[in-house]
């Protein structure tokens, strides 16, 4: 990239920064005159009422960032609206959850709604119907795990500052990479906010914003890399952490007979919070493992699907084994530390 190329890059995400953290300082005064406020409970993390829906101001950042990708190159006309109208939808929803909780099964229709956009997206990058339906589930995915793992002091806009900064150094193009570093970006310019010591939350705009954008940046880099199943496995090592504890936390209710799908504080993230009694070194930690994962997947790009694909899975069971021995060791010792937030 030449000088003055990156002089205008670094130009406009100094302005998406400033553009999220304006959005979500607004948000923050928005929230304090409507009382939206998470208020501390049994299935809280915090113990302080604390503003909610300060993640409206990623979204204001990424629209913009579409929008500029568009103007810039307009063969990505077609491509950034369609992200756009799939982003407004899950945001959207999430703002009217934030405002007056929803039923779960009117969020997962507009989710599934957005998730086809981005299969459209995949399809058009990569003409596979494989493709399709692997960002159709991912994007599922994203918007809930992220919604889920949502709640400790900037663990969720950290871990998906860090995953960002991981695709743009694997992005092989200019587009892909411009969605990944606009995400960073917008994430630093919420994260003041959010920690060490949250005065806003994300709230449902911002987690499910933030996994179908990482979504979407699958999609994209995914579409670039032309590898099929192989693509998505490398892209699956920076977001392990998130996915890992989310989806043995969900098994182990589900298998206990719990209600999953109702709010709790039983994430490995969650307990080990209670246990460190602060928030800031988990949070850090998480985000340590994402950019370990960044690291290995940058050192397999140029490696055969197969050796990939055995790297992906030891690297899921290495976080997996530890995830089961906390929560048994946890469980065994019933650490009762005193919640912060």
């Amino acid at each position: 990239m030449s000088t003055p190329a990156f002089a205008a890059t670094a130009g406009w995400l100094v302005a998406l920064l400033a553009a999220s953290l304006a959005g979500t300082i607004a948000a923050r005064r928005y929230a304090l005159r409507r009382d939206l406020l998470d208020h501390p409970g049994e299935r809280r993390s915090h113990v302080v009422a604390t503003p909610r829906g300060g993640g409206i101001g990623i979204v204001v950042a990424m629209l913009g960032a579409m929008a500029l990708l568009a103007y810039r190159e307009p063969g990505q006309a077609l491509v950034m609206a369609l992200a756009a109208a799939g982003l407004l939808l899950v945001a959207g929803i999430g703002w009217l959850d934030d405002h007056r909780p929803l039923p779960p099964w009117p969020r997962l229709a507009v989710h599934a709604v957005a998730a086809c956009l981005l299969a459209a997206i995949a399809y058009r990058a990569g003409g596979s119907g494989l493709a399709a339906l692997l960002a159709f589930v991912l994007a599922m995915v994203l918007v809930n795990i992220w919604n889920f793992m949502d709640g400790i002091d900037g663990i969720a806009a950290l871990q998906a500052l860090v995953v960002a900064c991981g695709y743009a150094a694997l992005a092989p193009d200019p587009a892909s990479r411009w969605i990944a570093l606009a995400l960073a970006a917008a994430c630093l310019g919420f994260l003041p906010m959010n920690m060490p010591r949250a005065r806003i939350f994300l709230g449902d705009v911002g987690s499910g914003a933030l996994g179908y954008t990482l979504a979407l940046a699958m999609a994209l880099l995914a579409g670039r890399e032309g590898e099929g199943v192989a693509a998505w496995g490398l892209l699956l090592l920076p977001p392990a952490a998130f996915l890992v504890d989310a989806a043995l936390t969900l098994l182990s209710r589900i298998v206990r007979g719990e209600r999953w799908w109702t709010p709790h504080v039983g994430h490995a993230y969650q307990r080990w919070a209670r246990a460190a009694d602060s928030h800031l070194p988990v949070t850090l930690a998480y985000a340590a493992w994402a950019v370990a994962g960044s690291v290995l997947a940058w050192c397999l790009r140029d490696r055969p699907a197969a050796f990939i694909m055995c790297a992906g899975v030891a690297w899921y069971l290495g976080g997996g084994i530890p995830w089961l021995w906390f929560q048994s060791w946890h469980g065994r010792k019933g650490w009762p530390g005193k919640q912060s937030g």
